[in-house]
């Protein structure tokens, strides 16, 4: 065989590999469930170029229980780890110390939020308009596929404002 049929069967091997990933994902968008999550923007950190956001989920907490004395710079409720579970419609961060992410958890209003740490990444196009929620006094929310495991994937992008949740169109 020559160099050409053999550089020719690797580029079919490596776009047969790309379109089963593609497939997988799409069909995971197909089959699993999609939920709205409010999520919190942070800084990111990734070698890669582009515009991109990298969001935290906010969620509802079940199992996380308050420890007596918090150490300074510590979270005040205890277990710090949690695994991601749907629970009568919504997806819930649940207590597990040898959970899949890391929960922040902490007091919103009397009931406790976690702060789930997934490194989501959205993309959006160079020149959309994504509002700022502190500047716009807006909150943030993602339409996810939530797979088997692993974090979220995000689909698209919504701002919640006065209660009307609005996907943006960032084309």
């Amino acid at each position: 065989m020559s160099s050409l049929w053999k550089g020719l069967l690797l580029a079919a091997l490596q776009v047969a590999l790309a379109c089963t990933l593609g497939a997988k994902l799409l069909y995971d968008r197909a089959t699993r469930p999609r939920e709205w999550i409010q999520v919190a923007t942070y800084d990111p950190d990734l070698p890669i170029r582009g515009r991109y956001l990298n969001f935290s989920l906010q969620l509802p907490t079940e199992g996380f229980t308050r420890r007596e004395n918090p150490q300074s710079y510590t979270s005040p409720f205890s277990p710090d780890r949690c695994d991601l579970s749907m629970r009568s419609g919504v997806l819930t961060a649940v207590a597990n110390p040898d959970g899949e992410f890391w929960a922040n958890v902490r007091l919103v209003g009397d009931k406790p939020i976690a702060i789930v740490a997934t490194n989501t990444p959205f993309f959006v196009p160079e020149h959309a308009i994504v509002p700022i929620p502190r500047v716009d006094h807006v909150e943030l929310w993602i339409e996810a596929t939530l797979p088997h495991k692993g974090p979220p994937r995000p689909i698209r992008l919504a701002v919640k404002k006065d209660g009307v949740l609005t996907p943006l169109s960032l084309n």
